[in-house]
């Protein structure tokens, strides 16, 4: 109950319009005092081809000025060290329009949502050729190195964003324009989260975790990957979420040991474990949690023994949150567990053992552990499931980061042929091969969210259920179809910032 309580003390009625404007503009401030004199151009997301197509509003865009709606723009001009103009450019008012795709603030009620002057969007270029004529330095946030394949019959033809072809633009117009892509600088920003932003992000996770608790009872009652991720996502939308936060990954037998696999049609075995990685999306913001559950209701010897040893890892690793730490600790700590337990488990030759990972006179090695572990242990949270956090520019934790910690074992069957074959590789591989076919097909990860505060680390996933007997137990509740709605969770989307 008084977790409760200080969730819904942050969701209170003064956090709403003006206050998060304050904070919105107290972002854009902070920006400013990190970069030159100069013209900052942010750009929103561009309109979807088609308006029966959900649109997102760019993260950044979103973390400066609050507004979702599509082809917008930010121009602040600096000059003597302060920001002296503002400009929002939107699409305006066009009722025949709307009719399709619902309304729209337009010139007049962006600068009452925002606090910003408002323009219309055709009016951009028109500015910034104006300004770039003064020689004027740009800075610009936007989708910039992002590439997408135009074709899959010319897979090597490649398009530019329309913030590429924008900055293209005035380029070829102006060549001695200076262009500066600033979006580390706002990143960097985003990786410390605002009471606001934990509001939204604890909700994403509650949701989440009341999903997980919803699929554990489920398994023994539905027979395939597909009803738990509709189960799922029916359960995020009931309580308010936008949708998921990504593909919803529901992963049994050897799916399980597939990081991203997001097909979801398999039927489960009885001896199959089953990794479910999801997360909802709330008011923009994203949760991420994972668990790992045996389709029989109870963990065999061998899912225990590789269970446990990701559970280790993961305690290991959740020790060195400590305001101050290096972050890196946090992976040594994991990787080390992990590398001995394998070890243990006769899965490696031992925690330093290596294998030739390239072929030559002198084969280049690899840690043997990263035949069952590829990934990393962990990423931030926020706007975008791998959203940036303080840590991975500072290499330091650090009050208002929040982040994932994620490791996992993967035994694929054809593991060990993987390894290139060399006479070493070889002689690894028959001494491994037993223990792989014993734990093959088992994969297990298991993914909880945290933050850093003042007073230490909060664990913030604590809903889902985690440990061995914790699963076991929640999968013996009976499943009779979804829960009975909690009103109070519903309700809070009418008051979230």
């Amino acid at each position: 109950m008084i977790r409760r309580l200080a969730l819904a003390a942050l969701l209170v009625p003064a956090l709403l319009a003006a206050q998060s404007r304050q904070e919105y503009a107290a972002r854009r401030l902070t920006l400013e005092t990190k970069l030159p004199d100069g013209v900052l151009v942010a750009l929103g997301a561009p309109e979807p081809a088609h308006d029966y197509v959900n649109f997102s509003q760019a993260a950044s865009f979103y973390w400066l000025t609050g507004f979702r709606e599509p082809d917008a723009a930010l121009v602040m001009v600096k000059r003597g060290g302060q920001v002296i103009s503002s400009t929002m450019f939107v699409n305006p008012l066009q009722p025949t329009r709307e009719v399709w795709t619902g309304h729209r603030a337009g010139v007049e009620g962006v600068q009452e949502m925002t606090g910003i002057r408002g323009r219309a969007s055709s009016e951009l270029w028109k500015m910034l050729d104006s300004m770039a004529k003064r020689g004027l330095p740009f800075q610009m946030v936007g989708a910039f190195g992002t590439r997408e394949v135009e074709d899959d019959s010319a897979p090597t033809r490649i398009s530019r964003t329309a913030d590429e072809q924008l900055a293209d633009r005035l380029r070829r117009r102006h060549p001695s324009l200076e262009i500066t892509i600033v979006n580390d600088a706002v990143e960097q920003l985003r990786g410390t989260k605002s009471a606001a932003e934990m509001a939204n992000i604890r909700q994403a996770i509650e949701i989440t975790a009341l999903a997980h608790r919803e699929a554990m009872s489920a398994v023994q009652a539905v027979r395939n990957e597909f009803e738990l991720q509709a189960l799922i996502e029916y359960t995020f939308r009931r309580y308010g979420a936008d949708r998921p936060a990504f593909s919803t990954i529901v992963g049994s037998g050897p799916n399980a040991t597939t990081l991203h696999y997001t097909t979801n049609d398999r039927f489960f075995e009885v001896n199959d474990m089953i990794v479910m990685d999801i997360g909802a999306s709330y008011r923009g913001y994203a949760a991420d949690i994972t668990r790992s559950v045996p389709a029989s209701g109870r963990f065999s010897p061998s899912q225990r023994d590789i269970y446990q040893l990701v559970r280790d890892a993961q305690s290991a690793a959740e020790r060195q949150i400590r305001v101050g730490a290096p972050s890196r600790l946090m992976n040594d700590s994991a990787e080390a567990v992990l590398a001995r337990g394998l070890a243990r488990l006769r899965l490696i030759d031992s925690p330093g053992a290596t294998y030739d990972c390239s072929t030559g006179a002198t084969p280049r090695q690899c840690p043997q552990f990263r035949l069952f572990y590829m990934h990393g242990l962990g990423h931030g949270i926020g706007l975008e499931v791998h959203d940036p956090d303080q840590y991975t520019y500072t290499a330091t934790l650090a009050p208002g980061s929040v982040f994932t910690l994620e490791p996992g074992i993967y035994v694929r069957e054809r593991v060990l042929e993987e390894m290139p074959r060399t006479p070493r590789n070889q002689e690894i591989a028959a001494r491994l091969r037993p223990a792989v076919q014993y734990y093959r097909n088992i994969g297990i990860r298991i993914e909880d969210d945290y933050a850093v505060t003042a007073q230490g680390m909060v664990w913030l996933s604590r809903g889902a259920p985690r440990e061995i007997a914790e699963i076991e137990a929640q999968m013996k509740v009976p499943f009779t179809g979804p829960s009975p709605r909690d009103r109070e969770l519903v309700d809070r989307y009418r008051t979230a910032p």
